[in-house]
């Protein structure tokens, strides 16, 4: 992982385990492993990153999560349950991060080269944000969003609600007059596919990609991922007829 902008960009990855609609998700099994774990190997083949950081709570709920990160080496900040946007910022400082690149700890098939495209617009445009959700074109799990240290500290500064403080970057794209936001989307546009875990039958799918692929996420990219997906539904289209 190489360092860009002398503090580097760090992942930040919020994971905790009070999620509603599939409790205890992060650290579920996939593929004989936490889900946390594909995400977490994902981003350790991505080449711009300076380190990485998973930031979950201080509830007693998600001293699993901190036990797990430790277990694996990787860096842990524990804050706020509720005030994400804060404990992500914290999480920042604690790296000592000039940008950080959030991804959601529920997405164990992103691909790393995504990251990379983020952080490689950085270096060349600048800016406050490098998003791929500005404009929906990714599948769901291959979100990317990188913040500077800098336009984050503002955002959280800002944000006066608890919906802002939990879901983290929307007050930044509400105010584009204050943030220099950036974006890449997908040559093909498929945000139509689900490839994060928000559902038992989420999970379910991903398992069936991961078996389908034969090789992680991290060695076959998106694309590969949204073929394998895509024949999934093809064979229970087939199956029902």
């Amino acid at each position: 992982m190489a360092p860009v902008g002398g503090r580097g960009v760090v992942a930040v990855i919020p994971a905790r385990l009070s999620s509603a609609r599939l409790p205890g998700k992060v650290l579920r099994s996939l593929g004989n492993r936490p889900l946390l774990a594909h995400l977490l190997e994902n981003l350790h083949h991505a080449q711009s990153l300076s380190g990485m950081v998973v930031a979950t709570s201080d509830d007693p709920s998600d001293d699993a999560v901190a036990a797990f990160v430790d277990r694996v080496g990787v860096s842990c900040y524990r804050g706020s349950l509720d005030d994400v946007a804060g404990r992500v910022l914290a999480a920042a400082d604690q790296a000592g991060a000039l940008a950080i690149v959030r991804v959601s700890g529920d997405s164990p098939l992103l691909d790393p080269a995504l990251v990379d495209q983020a952080v490689a617009q950085f270096g060349t445009e600048g800016g406050d944000v490098v998003s791929n959700v500005v404009v929906r074109t990714f599948p769901k799990g291959q979100s990317v969003e990188l913040v500077t240290r800098e336009a984050l500290a503002r955002a959280v500064a800002g944000m006066t609600t608890p919906a802002e403080r939990e879901h983290v970057t929307p007050y930044l794209y509400a105010h584009p007059d204050r943030f220099r936001i950036r974006s890449f989307t997908a040559a093909v546009a498929r945000p139509d596919v689900q490839l994060s875990v928000d559902t038992l039958a989420d999970l379910e799918r991903c398992e069936a990609v991961l078996t389908a692929l034969g090789a992680p996420a991290w060695q076959v990219g998106w694309e590969a991922c949204v073929r394998a997906s895509d024949g999934l539904a093809g064979r229970a289209l087939g199956g029902r007829a």
